[in-house]
């Protein structure tokens, strides 16, 4: 990871998921490469054919069990700092035998949902038993963004921002929506994102595909265009934000239903705040769109989670009865949806506060008209 936090988050984040892991009466977490890897030790190690695992025991000090060659990966993590004991092992060791190294017999384990089936089978045939998610563990860790994690998704707000600020550089008639999305790229690295995670482009019919990425597809001077973009910013926290653009004049069905869309984004966004449940706000928004005569063309979530992972909880959903409290961060991004014609969304980031919730985007929320040539 090019940037991390203090050593000192990353050591009272690994306290508290022992102690969490003693709560939920597993012997140990066993976290492989991934955003909880992240979370927990500062680490962007990759996963490969070879167990890399951190584990946590609910009782007794954290190791890494890494193959001998990938040593120097965790050069760069607060796993040195903080003296986690390293257990290297090369090819002819059992891995899971030493992952499980002063555990109890058939011990009960969480692992993240980031290991891959080819470690997962031979940990459980290792452990006896069938190996919980670790995600029911940490996911209150990972929830409740502390200080600098906020100020992490600050940035990526702001740089996001930027990024829409200058979508009049490349979002015009006749080019192809590739091509915009290739300079949409290049701009979330030249604002601050180490990357750029995503990229979708919907022109025209394509905008009413909600996941549609970009395409050949040359734009023209009636398309209603949805542009939904985002990416990393140092230490891994993303950003995620869309916005509608049109170059002409939109007809007064467009403009009527657009006007509703933008109505139900600020009612999910007032309803947002601490004691309130995630599938609440969901309602919020989804009522209003229904009352309009909407409600078929909302054809997804109101928003998900955010953070080392674009997607992860909370999840922003009917049926979510999880209580909203401050420190959550998540996306309210109703859509609406015209299949063959066009669609619209409007996206911000959100921090659940003491008395409601701040937006991390500060972009129009209009129907955004750039010139067309």
């Amino acid at each position: 990871m090019a940037a991390r936090f203090p050593t000192a988050v990353y050591d009272q984040r690994l306290l508290r998921a022992a102690a969490l892991a003693a709560n939920a009466g597993v012997a140990a977490l066993i976290v492989t490469p991934g955003p909880d890897l992240a979370y927990l030790i500062g680490s962007d190690a990759q996963t490969f054919e070879r167990l890399t695992a951190l584990v946590i025991p609910a009782a007794g000090p954290p190791r890494l069990v890494v193959p001998r060659l990938e040593v120097a990966t965790f050069a760069d993590s607060a796993a040195g700092e903080l003296g986690v004991d390293v257990s290297p092992w090369v090819d002819g060791e059992d891995p899971y035998a030493l992952a499980l190294a002063d555990l109890p017999s058939n011990p009960t384990v969480a692992v993240s949902d980031s290991m891959s089936a080819g470690h997962l089978v031979p940990l459980m045939n290792a452990t006896g038993t069938a190996p919980q998610l670790a995600t029911s563990v940490l996911r209150d860790l990972r929830m409740i963004k502390d200080d600098d994690e906020i100020a992490a998704l600050r940035r990526a707000g702001t740089a996001i921002d930027r990024v829409h600020a200058r979508m009049a550089e490349w979002l015009r008639p006749g080019r192809t929506e590739a091509a915009v999305a290739a300079d949409i790229a290049d701009a979330l690295v030249a604002e601050g994102h180490t990357s750029a995670a995503f990229v979708i482009v919907g022109s025209g019919p394509n905008g009413a595909d909600p996941h549609h990425e970009h395409s050949e597809r040359v734009i023209t001077d009636d398309d209603i265009v949805v542009i939904d973009i985002g990416g990393p910013v140092d230490p891994g926290y993303n950003s995620d934000c869309t916005r509608t653009y049109c170059f002409t004049e939109p007809s007064p069905e467009v403009t009527r239903a657009y006007a509703q869309l933008k109505a139900a984004q600020e009612a999910a966004i007032a309803a947002a705040r601490p004691g309130v449940t995630a599938e609440s706000v969901d309602a919020a928004a989804r009522d209003r769109l229904a009352a309009a005569g909407l409600a078929d063309r909302f054809i997804h979530r109101t928003g998900h989670g955010i953070g080392l992972s674009v997607h992860e909880e909370p999840y922003i959903v009917a049926g979510n009865s999880l209580v909203l409290c401050p420190g959550m961060a998540f996306s309210i991004e109703p859509g609406i949806y015209f299949d063959g014609d066009w669609g619209a969304r409007i996206e911000d980031i959100v921090i659940v506060t003491d008395d409601g919730c701040e937006s991390l985007n500060r972009q129009s929320h209009a129907l955004t008209r750039l010139p067309a040539s």
